[in-house]
């Protein structure tokens, strides 16, 4: 039997089923009989002509029947067929091109995420501290989700010793801006994600400004000032950030909402300047930012999604020489400095003398 996807929008008319099935010959036959078992659903398909409304695309494995035998397409027992009408949603149509239909397809028919949750996708507005080692998995993931905008600050340029775990670059890279290489990837992964490079080192002068134009801050930075820089001006942008960190073969992620903790609630204070070494001077494993940045993906997207339970309050550890995750709770600190009962942190500071060391780069 051939299966039938139902948009989002349609499910009201079949009882709530996303899926259908149906012993049809062809799609002609097929959209003969999902009309006829659901009368209502015959006005939505077609006009009073009999004809296919034209903002009503019909797919068969990904591929519209326009380039196909129209409503004679043959169907086999293991054929996907999708109906997708176009949708309002604000001032932007979440209408798809037949090419982000084909691409988004495995996204389109998750009824968690639909064509409304794609659009949404679409106009989300991500930003990325650092395009190394955690930025590049994250980037690579997001732009393939169809995360329509996608900002990377990083001032370094791509050197030899960071092929081994930043995948974002190739050996053709080497000496180029990490961003500049960033954004031929991403846009070779995806041409949907639009990539605004801020080539520049993020600052107390700048990261207003520059954070306040996303909708979500993933930090993948290495270094504690540009680690705490970035949470209090996510705080007091009240923005989301969604926050890793690796450190030879351990990783950490979590999320800071709002009003909910922030990364002062967990380390009040940066270790002492050398206590902990760099990834230069301790060394990574490879693999290891893949993990951690993929998560990191997986929790933005969530976010744009309103989806399942987001790492909040909640600090995911992760060991790779043991395969072991483990998770321990963290709380709003009543204390807290900037998002405490009293705070007394209301603007950016020096963060280079607070951590006691300089912002040299922003991806490890």
């Amino acid at each position: 039997m051939a299966r039938l996807y139902v948009p989002t929008s349609w499910r009201r008319f079949t009882e709530g089923a996303a899926r259908l099935q149906h012993d049809s010959p062809d799609v002609g036959s097929l959209l003969t009989w999902l009309s006829t078992t659901y009368p209502a659903l015959h006005r939505e398909m077609f006009d009073a002509d009999g004809n296919l409304h034209r903002f009503v695309n019909v797919y068969v494995n990904n591929h519209g029947i326009d380039a196909l035998a129209g409503f004679e397409t043959p169907l086999d027992r293991e054929d996907e067929v999708a109906v997708i009408p176009a949708m309002a949603g604000g001032a932007t149509s979440t209408r798809f091109t037949p090419e982000q239909a084909v691409r988004y397809s495995r996204h389109i028919i998750l009824p968690e995420i639909g064509g409304v949750g794609q659009r949404k996708l679409l106009n989300a507005k991500v930003i990325l501290i650092g395009a190394g080692g955690l930025g590049s998995p994250t980037a690579l993931y997001l732009a393939a989700a169809g995360v329509g905008t996608l900002g990377i600050v990083d001032f370094d340029t791509v050197d030899l010793s960071n092929l081994h775990r930043q995948i974002l670059h190739g050996h053709a890279n080497i000496g180029k801006p990490k961003v500049e290489s960033a954004r031929i990837q991403l846009e070779n992964v995806n041409p949907d994600a639009k990539v605004v490079a801020h080539t520049e080192a993020l600052t107390s002068e700048n990261a207003m400004e520059i954070l306040s134009q996303y909708d979500i801050i993933v930090n993948g930075c290495d270094n504690f000032a540009t680690r705490y820089l970035v949470n209090d001006a996510a705080f007091l942008l009240k923005k989301p950030l969604v926050d890793g960190s690796i450190f030879r073969f351990e990783g950490q992620a979590s999320v800071f909402m709002p009003e909910k903790g922030c990364y002062r609630c967990l380390f009040p204070a940066p270790p002492p300047p050398g206590a902990v070494p760099s990834c230069a001077e301790a060394g990574v494993l490879g693999a290891l930012p893949g993990m951690i940045g993929i998560i990191q993906a997986t929790e933005t997207v969530k976010l744009i999604l309103n989806l399942g339970e987001p790492l909040v309050n909640r600090l995911l550890l992760y060991d790779a020489l043991a395969m072991e995750f483990r998770e321990v709770k963290i709380r709003r600190d009543p204390e807290c400095p900037l998002c405490g009962d009293n705070p007394t942190i209301d603007h950016l500071i020096d963060y280079e003398a607070f951590c006691g060391g300089p912002m040299e780069a922003t991806g490890g």
